[in-house]
């Protein structure tokens, strides 16, 4: 009997021994798309003698940017308000306010740029859910309907130069470098603004950063916001004795003319 059990654990210790298959390897993991971006300046100062400026970007790609290759887009946006657009109407031979729609969590400032044409880069799905266009920002609308109150408020913030539609294309230099200008009106908002850099391959985005640029005010020009916004009263009659003083001086002057 001990033999017996002595010659079924030599037969089966061989099976026992057996090591279990090693697990397969993982699949080696891809490196994200390389990207790097930066601005020239973080901070813009807007003093009294503020006439404008504009964001600079720049950076480089791992790949080449252009024809068979990646593009750029990039996007900047600024603070949001509120802004109220009213319809003019005639009545008796005068122009009055007719119906108004109020804009809420409108950006002061939009531009894009991109080294092709965004709607030859995505489709657009792509497109409505980055918000790549005009056409595509979502602002919602109370008070009157209609599309013109929409078309009206487009058109007075592309004439003031708040909103920049692909005016200046991104430019590319040796293949991977590129930058882009985006252009800053006098009349710019302060506050915190977002510029986006993407890289764009085979029709969707497949890297992106976010940059932060602050526009501040500074010196006089900042004194006197403050004073307009904390202590309206006192600014309200500034403003009326100096206009009243100005209007003293400018008949004295042409009196004695």
């Amino acid at each position: 009997m001990i033999r017996a059990l002595l010659l079924f654990l030599a037969l089966a210790s061989p099976a026992a021994a057996q090591v279990a298959p090693p697990p397969p390897a993982a699949p080696p993991t891809l490196a994200p798309p390389s990207l790097a971006a930066q601005l020239s300046v973080s901070t813009i100062e807007v003093t009294t003698a503020f006439t404008g400026g504009e964001i600079l970007v720049f950076g480089a790609t791992e790949r080449l940017i252009g024809a068979q290759g990646d593009e750029v887009v990039v996007l900047a946006t600024g603070p949001t308000t509120s802004i109220v657009v009213r319809q003019k109407v005639e009545m008796l031979g005068a122009w009055i306010n007719g119906p108004s729609a109020r804009f809420n969590r409108v950006p002061t400032y939009w531009a894009l740029a991109s080294t092709s044409p965004v709607a030859t880069l995505l489709d657009g799905v792509e497109r409505q859910d980055l918000r790549l266009g005009l056409d595509l920002m979502p602002l919602v609308q109370l008070g009157a309907r209609g599309p013109q109150f929409r078309a009206a408020l487009a058109s007075l913030k592309q004439d003031a130069g708040l909103w920049v539609d692909q005016v200046k294309p991104v430019e590319v230099s040796g293949g991977r470098l590129f930058h882009a200008r985006l252009p800053l009106p006098a009349t710019v908002a302060t506050g915190a603004y977002q510029i986006q850099v993407m890289l764009v391959r085979e029709g969707r985005v497949v890297a992106r950063q976010e940059l932060r640029m602050d526009v501040v005010r500074s010196g006089t020009a900042a004194w006197i916001a403050d004073v307009a916004r904390g202590q309206p009263v006192l600014y309200g009659l500034a403003c009326i004795l100096l206009a009243a003083f100005a209007g003293w001086i400018g008949s004295v002057l042409f009196r004695r003319g």
